[in-house]
Formats: structure tokens, sequence, C-alpha cells
């Protein structure tokens, strides 16, 4: 890959005609239409957050440098951004006054057009470093995730967009990666994460693709549109705000509801009773791991280790352990109960605390409580034996 570089263009030369989209909320072009400022193996404009935007105009103003800058020139003789897009839609949008901001000036709010003259002046014509390379699309993505690696680290789907960077990956990302679509409040129920930060479109590559979104993409690559993945994604979704009616989004965020759908959508639900159900266990103050209620709800009530019931605190495990051993050294038989029920060598064994676990008399799953009262303590292999029954 070849390298040029260039400190004679300046801020007022890479901030004309620049165009915002709003909608999207990113910088388009600049340079007069010959800089593409987010193409489409980068990531989403992170910088609009009014102190990280500000802080990018404070320092031009206080003339202090803006780092190095890479731009890919394209066949055609423009110009993509390889690095730098933060920086440029950021000081963009303040030159050109397109989704504008204001910055403080010897304690005061300005905007570009109330900059004093010179002030203006000088922005405008700050130099900048800039090097120009040119390469293989290859070269050029490989080189987009070295200069990546300081500022805002991409995330694993931002460096999964470059490195399948085409029809497929630009239509998703045009849908599952726009923070102003009608949809996004709905995606955040049962998405973790930012939609600017590639959450949402990482969540549909991975349900979909049953946790191989590289295959997909890789496989996907030059179709022409994306409406394999977003409707699969939307038929997950679909299911679970069904069969789970919405009663706390935290309950249901961040699940992978890809496995769930493919292991259950195919069994009949009584939405009510799910709710019920639901319901009855975020009460239960035995269940310490809310996030596994909905998958243990839907697996049938079976597999309690999904919720960490409460287990008997070391006080408890210590005091049953001596009233128990206590009344088997009386009566000549085991401290374990089902040991001494037997009529085998460990009848009559005394096991140590450390080799016995504190198991529910009657289990959690059938209404018993992690108390004293419904505490004993059972050798660990007969504690095995017994599970959940």
């Amino acid at each position: 890959m070849k390298t040029e570089l260039h400190t004679d263009w300046t801020v007022g030369d890479i901030a004309a005609g620049f165009v915002f989209d709003p909608n999207e909320g990113r910088g388009l072009f600049g340079m007069d239409g010959r800089l593409v400022i987010q193409p489409e193996y980068q990531r989403n404009y992170l910088y609009g957050d009014g102190k990280r935007d500000v802080a990018v105009v404070d320092s031009l103003l206080k003339g202090y440098p803006l780092g190095l800058m890479y731009f890919v020139r394209t066949p055609d003789g423009r110009f993509e951004v390889l690095d730098g897009q933060q920086r440029i839609t950021s000081f963009a949008r303040f030159v050109s006054g397109s989704n504008p901001f204001a910055v403080d000036v010897d304690g005061r709010p300005r905007y570009m057009d109330s900059l004093d003259p010179d002030m203006r002046a000088r922005l405008l014509a700050t130099p900048l470093t800039v090097y120009v390379c040119s390469g293989t699309p290859q070269e050029i993505q490989a080189w987009f995730r070295t200069v990546n690696i300081v500022g805002v680290p991409l995330n694993a789907q931002e460096l999964r967009n470059a490195a399948y960077a085409g029809p497929f990956t630009s239509a998703a990302r045009a849908v599952l990666s726009n923070p102003s679509s009608a949809l996004a409040q709905r995606w955040g129920t049962y998405v973790a994460g930012s939609v600017k930060r590639q959450a949402v479109l990482q969540a549909a590559l991975e349900w979909v693709s049953g946790g191989d979104p590289d295959g997909y993409m890789a496989a996907h690559r030059s179709d022409p549109d994306a409406q394999g993945l977003i409707g699969g994604f939307e038929a997950i979704i679909g299911w679970a705000g069904a069969t789970v009616p919405q009663t706390d989004a935290p309950l249901v965020r961040g699940l992978d509801w890809g496995d769930l759908y493919r292991r259950y959508h195919t069994r009949p639900y009584s939405p009510a009773e799910v709710g019920a159900t639901v319901a009855r266990l975020v009460a239960d103050p035995q269940v310490t791991d809310r996030h596994g209620i909905v998958p243990y709800v839907l697996g049938g009530c079976t597999d309690t280790r999904l919720l960490h019931v409460r287990v008997f605190d070391a006080k408890t495990r210590q005091t049953v352990y001596a009233q128990q051993t206590a009344r088997a050294r009386e009566e000549g038989v085991s401290n374990c109960p089902l040991c001494a029920l037997g009529s085998g060598p460990n009848h009559t064994r005394v096991w140590t605390l450390a080799e016995m676990d504190a198991d529910h008399v009657t289990a959690w799953s059938h209404g018993g409580a992690t108390d004293p009262s419904n505490c004993q303590m059972l050798c660990r292999t007969h504690n095995q034996a017994k599970g959940n029954r």
C-alpha cells in the first residue's frame, strides 16, 4: 500500500460542502463532494454527545494539533476517510452549521457564526495532517483495523463490518444500526447495548446465524440486500413478545433469544401462564438470578440452576450440622439421615462438616424455603443422588 502526505488541506477545505444526515446521525460528504466521510467499513458517528464533539472544536480554537488522519484514494479520484471520521464530522458540523453545537469561548457559548471574524478565519485556515493511502480493498481494510487501535476501540461487530464490507453489510447497517429507526425502542427491549455501536446488528447476526456472525456475513457479503437477516431477526423478536408478556425489560434484555427461539418456538405456551409464573419467580426472594427466569420458564421450569436459588449460609450449615451430629452420636447412627436409614458400611459413619452439603428437605421447586427449618445436612454422595426430587 502506498501513502502520500498532505499538509495543505485545511479545516475549511475538508468542511466545504459538508452534508450531514440527521436521520442516521452521520456525516456523508466533505471537500465539496470529493470526500466520503463514512464509507461502509466505518463505524457509526459516536462523538455527537456534546462532550467529545465540543472537545474537537475547542482543541482547534486553542491551536492544538488534531492528530494524523488517513484518507483512501478511490479509483474515481475521490477520497474516503479511513481514520478521522469522528473528528471530521465534529468540526464540520460546527463549521457548516449542519446539526450545530456551541463551544465555550471566554465563558460564553458560541456557534460558528457568532465567533469573532478573526477567530473564525483562523479556524477555517487551520492546516490538517492527512496521509492519503492507495491499495487493494484487503490492504485498506487491514490498515483500517491497524490505525483504529487508539481512541474509542473498535468492538467485534465494528471490525466485522470492515472485514465484510459490501452491499449486504451496508443494507443491514442502514436498518439495524440506525438509532433514528422507529423500531429502535422495541429492539432495545431485547438487545443490550448501543445501536450506534452495532449491538442490534450483532444480536441479529448471532441470533439468526446460530452463533456464527462471521460465517453468516461471509456467506451473504455480496447479497444485494439484508432482508433475510432482518426478517429472521424480526421473527425472533415477534415470538419473544408474543410468548413472554412484557413485564420488566431487564428480565428479557440481553438474553440469547436466537437460542431460545430455536429450542422452544415450536412448543405451545399460554402467555398468561408464562407471565404469571415469571411474576411469581420475580417476587420469590430465594431466586438470586432474575436473568435466568425467562429461560427457566420457557424450558418447562426444570433447570433450577438457571435461577441460582439462594443457598444456606455458613451459620445455618454449622448449626444444623452440630444438631444432626449430636443426635446421631446419641442414637449410634450416621449423621447423614440417608446413610442412617441404610444397612451399609456408612450406617454409623459420622461425616465431617467438609464432607457434607446443605440440602433443602422440601425442594425449592416444590415450595421449600431456604431457612434453618428446611435444612438438612447430607453426605455429598446422597446429596448429589437426591438432586431436585
